[in-house]
């Protein structure tokens, strides 16, 4: 069962690995799936089978959605009986090290079909294929089985499975004494009810499901104990479900927190059917497979199953559709599929269809910094403007005092608006949605609150963020308060409080103001920014470095000028409006080469620098104070890119730019790109597996630049 094209064409990275890798404990372990429910929900765990972190499990749901989330669904341990024996079909790390059973070694292969992990166990001349996936939509994770035929032996076979539940935060601790549930079995399904809070239903059709009560304790996570936390772990055993193996069909358990699990009347159009442009048009062929269909990717059967694989792998081919890139790369198509999984819902009571963008996969929720940066390249490259307009609607919803929140509020929360560009990044999004969807009316219809903002930044904000009038330059920064993406803060340490004139906020704010300039005379409004971009522009000068090594990075802070070479002077190249002359975008993108460019990014800090840290690694303080001073940043990537072709003119150069990063879709998150890499070789992947802004920067460039040469070569 190799994946294969989808019926339109389009073919994601195969991402496969054999026995040398999936029988390799180590290796095994590295190497991460996860999936995504578009509600903020996901599940997690490695090739191996084995937890190694607190995040790991099989359904992880927002009880607060999209935030909330709680593991409440952890482990379906599989064991195959064929009478004369039994082998584990799934692997547990305990204390010390000891992986028992060590059922991965029975691993032939793994691969993703589309967004699913794929196993495939060779026991004693049989061979069982096993596959975990969520459905669109809803809080809902099935687990699936498939006994391959052997010739001349159609005997079936039996599944022993034993349930593992939780309810803890995903990223805390587990409290025995706090979670007591009262469980009940009938038939083919057990409840697991924690009070008001949830019920887990776990289903096994056509099998059977006993209740079972006891702890299963000293769970070792290595990931976390690399992390400086607590390394150990328990779950209680909820229930062992019985299943038999037919050769040629599926069997399978689901586990929900709704009592239909598939919800098939209805369809959520949010997560489950991605289009183009127009939200209410759908594709019948794709919408509808026919067997045609079917036969290109791997063989299902009509079982319920079957049928809720199927659920999951229409909804991924949808995905490629919409984006319409039949002459991509499949590593392109690849990332296609990852861009859907930062993709949530977001409904508010006057914006019932909203949407948002969680920045990482596990530890992040919805930060307006990082929604606007990944919008372009999450959306609008992949064909999803209705997406597109949903977040900046949604957002808009909370814009207060000219800024957007930096941390998205949770159910009773208060937004937190710590953010000098989440703002400014929010006119490059209107920017690139107006250019792709040419959607007039819903700019005139956010214009008023864009010039309000622009107002608010001119006359001072929050945090100190106003104008200085003697350059048009914008300032920002207080005490204790950290306001750029480089965010790091140990307790009351700040660990990069750039207070006063950072560079990428002055690139931001200078593109700002063109962009509505440009929208000013697009809805004949009064050009009340053109004068003041000139200003900033002029202003910017006071950047430039007398020995030709780019740009300063703070102007004007308490210390003065903060001359250590950082990655932030790219976006005075990479944005569309660069307020540098050509000679001097030159400086910068050859400082950014000469000293930050790496394989999957740029360096955060230049080697030398004395506070530069070559890996990412140690306790949370440790980690901390180095996040911003070294490691590599994947969304960067894209920007110099773009900042490659701005000088040179060299589309074809600037796409090799962004290929190494088809790599890292094999290591940490599989099929995925993470958040950061260590500084120095070989540029391990470190901090969050799956991040936003890295999937959706490398696709933007990608889309620009091919698009750019394209144009170039003519029809």
């Amino acid at each position: 069962m190799e994946t294969g094209e989808t019926h339109n064409g389009i073919m994601p990275e195969t991402i496969r690995f054999g026995r040398a890798v999936c029988g390799t404990q180590a290796e095994a372990e590295r190497r991460e799936w996860w999936i995504t429910n578009g509600r903020g929900g996901y599940a997690a765990g490695s090739i191996a089978g084995t937890l190694t972190r607190r995040y790991h499990g099989l359904l992880v749901a927002p009880i607060d959605p999209p935030l909330g989330r709680r593991l409440v669904f952890v482990k379906a341990d599989a064991t195959l009986l064929n009478g004369a024996g039994s082998y584990p079909l799934f692997a547990n790390r305990w204390g010390g090290g000891q992986i028992i059973p060590p059922g991965h070694l029975g691993i032939e292969s793994f691969h993703l079909d589309h967004s699913v992990p794929v196993w495939m166990f060779a026991f004693g001349g049989r061979r069982i294929e096993a596959r975990i996936w969520m459905e669109p939509g809803r809080n809902t994770t099935w687990l699936g089985w498939f006994l391959h035929p052997v010739a001349n032996d159609a005997a079936a076979l039996s599944l022993r499975v034993t349930l593992l539940a939780n309810n803890r935060d995903h990223g805390g601790e587990t409290w025995e004494d706090g979670f007591q549930p009262t469980l009940s079995a009938t038939g083919d399904t057990l409840r697991v009810m924690d009070g008001a809070r949830f019920t887990l239903f776990v289903r096994a059709p056509g099998g059977q499901i006993a209740v079972r009560r006891d702890w299963y304790r000293n769970f070792d996570l290595p990931v976390e104990a690399a992390r400086g936390l607590g390394a150990r772990d328990a779950h209680l055993c909820v229930g062992e479900a019985t299943l038999t193996l037919h050769t040629g069909a599926w069997c399978g358990i689901v586990a929900s927190l709704q009592q239909d699990p598939a919800n098939r009347t209805t369809s959520n159009p949010t997560t489950t059917n991605p289009t183009t442009t127009n939200p209410t048009t759908t594709n019948p062929t794709t919408a509808n497979p026919s067997a045609s269909d079917l036969a290109t990717s791997d063989p299902i059967t009509s079982d319920e199953v079957g049928a809720a694989l199927e659920r999951r792998l229409a909804h991924d081919r949808r995905v490629l559709t919409a984006a319409a890139l039949q002459a991509a790369p499949p590593w392109i198509n690849r990332l296609v599929l990852a861009a859907d999984a930062f993709l949530v819902s977001r409904p508010l009571p006057d914006v019932p269809d909203g949407q948002s963008v969680i920045a990482g996969y596990p530890w992040f929720g919805d930060w307006g910094r990082d929604t606007m940066i990944s919008l372009p390249g999450l959306t609008l490259a992949n064909g999803r403007h209705d997406v597109a307009l949903r977040i900046l609607r949604t957002f808009a919803r909370f814009v207060s005092q000219g800024m957007l929140p930096n941390v998205f509020p949770g159910v009773g929360e208060i937004p937190d608006y710590n953010t000098a560009d989440a703002s400014l990044w929010f006119f490059e999004a209107w920017r690139t949605y107006v250019a792709a969807a040419g959607d007039m009316a819903a700019l005139r219809m956010a214009f008023p609150v864009l010039a309000d903002m622009i107002a608010w930044h001119r006359r001072g904000t929050r945090y100190g963020i106003e104008v200085d009038p003697a350059d048009g330059l914008l300032r920002a920064g207080q005490d204790g308060v950290q306001l750029t993406w480089m965010d790091a803060k140990v307790g009351d340490w700040v660990v990069t409080p750039r207070i006063g004139k950072p560079v990428e906020i002055n690139a931001l704010w200078h593109n700002a103001l063109c962009i509505m300039a440009d929208f000013a005379m697009m809805l004949g409004e009064a050009d009340a920014f053109s004068a003041p971009a000139a200003a900033a522009r002029a202003g910017f000068t006071r950047f430039l470095r007398p020995d030709g090594q780019g740009l300063h990075d703070v102007i004007d802070g308490p210390d003065g000028i903060d001359d250590r070479i950082r990655p932030n002077q790219i976006f005075a190249v990479s944005l569309p409006h660069s307020p540098l002359a050509l000679p001097d975008q030159r400086r910068v993108v050859e400082t950014c080469r000469r000293h930050l460019l790496t394989s999957y990014g740029l360096r955060s800090l230049a080697p030398g620098s004395a506070e530069y840290h070559p890996r990412y690694e140690g306790d949370v303080r440790q980690r901390d104070g180095g996040y911003h001073q070294g490691p590599v940043w994947g969304w960067l990537l894209g920007h110099f890119a773009l900042a490659v072709y701005r000088v040179t003119g060299d589309a074809e150069a600037a796409l090799a730019l962004l290929v190494p990063m088809r790599d890292a879709l094999f290591d940490q998150g599989l099929g995925t790109l993470g958040e950061i890499f260590d500084g120095d070789p070989p540029h391990d992947a470190r901090g969050a597996p799956a991040q936003a802004w890295s999937v959706a920067c490398t696709l933007q460039a990608w889309h620009i630049l091919r698009a750019t040469r394209a144009h170039a070569e003519g029809p």
